[in-house]
């Protein structure tokens, strides 16, 4: 027995000795590498922002270990690339040792300054490579970047204590210290273009009683916990057009993140807002989208003025909600709102809203929802812990669509009280909202009462064409189709996509389509 248990720690102590040699025989690599890409695409990046890390995968389908004498980026030191080999950075390896039948990671960054550059057309095409051996073995991979110029806005920086400047706000009229990172803009920068992009550092704020253009075409990206702020009596003006080929959307006005590359398009919360401070006034968008914020417009206060109009718009992917509203007032026409983890709208505090021909949506599918696609309530909790309500002046919902992937897809959130109002009405709606369990309970929630609710479609499919990827245009199964009132439809006679509604008006912000299976 004794003899047979030595036999057995033998034969484990030798394959586990032989498992873990370091005396491999290397011979040098012959030029037969095989690469999982012979060029490796970094995106289009924006002049000093760094990219995304890319990964190369290199094989040694031989049955020898090898020696790869030299990997290195064929501009050398110089190169804008950097690469991580094995876990270590640099520009330049030698002697990378490559098992037989195995492969190693490459992973590949950059950081290119487009002002080295001398091209007047605001892009560059960027290129180096990776070089394997050297002579009659060598074996390359390109690499290949498209770098955008732009122009950039960002906060002073303190040249001695590197504190970053911070806002000081004027708030109806009050001046408020916060610490957003972020400045001014100056009067040259006041009227924003489509001749280059622009990248915001930091919370662009509108000085008091100015106003910011921006006007059609023009794109504006905002860093991570960056956004736009419209001060006291200041206004934000932006003339996005209709463009005729919705697939470049030349003329509309585009908010986003600074990541340009595809695993970025999509992604919620990559940026802060657009908010519209109390006191700020006759604040004014068409034709714009504005994506991948925490929450896409913020709206604060004069419920009673024309605070916001907003029209032929749409608003996606926000970590929060698509609108927020605060005792505010916000007109609405041809909006469309999807993909918030909170509410696509939420008009809470009370306030003022009018929606028409709008597709507010929820198909939120990140994490859970606590809330519904649409919420009113009539409340805030202040820093006490004491409940102040005030008046919902009205909220009119009129020919829109309410739907989402929850069951129940509006929300009254009402604290009564004799003194306040909480008036709403939706008219000509198609809403989802199947009230499981008799879960919603009050008049609030009697849809037999005019006074509340006309001519609304329960439950029924809207027939969207992708609400996943943010496509709302409804088809010819549609139980939207010629159900709104004709009335609100000579207020918004055309679609989002300039389509004569006139005749025979569909409900939200499309008028239908036929959908093709090739669509």
């Amino acid at each position: 027995m004794k003899r047979f248990v030595y036999i057995v720690f033998s034969i484990i102590f030798l394959t586990l000795w032989s498992s873990c040699r370091k005396d491999f025989e290397f011979s040098p690599s012959t030029g037969n590498l095989q690469f999982s890409k012979d060029t490796v695409y970094l995106d289009t990046v924006f002049t000093n922002i760094g990219s995304s890390t890319y990964n190369l995968k290199v094989y040694n389908r031989s049955d020898n270990d090898i020696s790869i004498p030299t990997v290195k980026l064929a501009l050398g030191e110089n190169s804008n690339y950097r690469l991580s080999v094995d876990g270590v950075a640099g520009k330049v390896f030698e002697n990378v040792e490559l098992l037989a039948k195995d492969s190693l990671f490459i992973f590949v960054e950059s950081t290119i300054n487009f002002n080295d550059f001398n091209n007047p057309n605001g892009t560059y095409l960027y290129t180096d490579q990776i070089e394997f051996d050297a002579g009659d073995h060598l074996q390359k991979v390109e690499l290949v970047t498209l770098v955008k110029d732009a122009i950039f806005i960002y906060p002073n920086r303190d040249n001695t204590t590197k504190i970053v400047e911070t806002l000081t706000l004027n708030i109806a009229g009050e001046t408020v210290e916060t610490e957003l990172q972020g400045r001014e803009l100056l009067t040259s920068e006041l009227t924003m273009t489509n001749q280059k992009p622009y990248v915001i550092y930091g919370f662009a704020a509108v000085p008091p009683g100015e106003t910011l253009t921006v006007e059609a075409g023009a794109r504006l990206h905002f860093h991570e916990n960056s956004g736009l702020i419209v001060q006291n009596n200041a206004s934000l003006h932006v003339n996005g057009a209709y463009s005729t080929n919705q697939e470049l959307l030349e003329n509309e006005v585009i908010f986003e993140g600074d990541r340009l590359e595809p695993s970025f398009a999509e992604r919620p919360g990559q940026w802060g807002t657009i908010w519209l401070l109390e006191g700020s006034t006759n604040n004014i968008i068409n034709y714009a989208t504005i994506k991948n914020a925490l929450v896409g417009i913020l709206s604060d206060g004069n419920s009673n003025t024309n605070k916001l109009t907003i029209t032929n718009s749409q608003i996606y992917n926000s970590s929060n909600f698509g609108i927020l509203g605060r005792n505010t007032a916000i007109n609405g026409e041809n909006v469309v709102i999807n993909n918030a983890g909170l509410s696509s709208f939420a008009g809470t505090f009370g306030g003022t809203y009018n929606f028409t021909h709008s597709t507010i949506a929820n198909y939120w599918n990140a994490s859970f929802r606590q809330f519904p696609a649409l919420l009113l309530n009539n409340f805030i909790v202040d820093d006490n812990e004491n409940t102040v309500v005030t008046n919902l002046t009205e909220a009119n919902f009129n020919n829109c669509i309410i739907y989402g992937n929850d069951s129940n897809e509006i929300l009254f959130d009402e604290v009564e009280d004799d003194a306040v109002n909480f008036n709403f009405k939706f008219t000509n709606c198609l809403i989802r909202f199947q009230n499981n369990n008799s879960e919603f309970t009050g008049e609030n929630y009697n849809f037999e009462n005019t006074s509340h609710f006309e001519n609304i479609i329960f439950n029924e499919t809207p027939d969207f064409k992708n609400p996943d990827s943010n496509m709302f245009i409804i088809g010819e199964n549609s139980s939207a189709i010629n159900k709104g009132s004709l009335n609100f439809a000579l207020q918004v006679p055309t679609d989002i996509l300039n389509k004569n509604r006139t005749t025979s008006p569909d409900l939200g912000a499309y008028q239908h389509i036929i959908i093709s299976e090739e669509d």
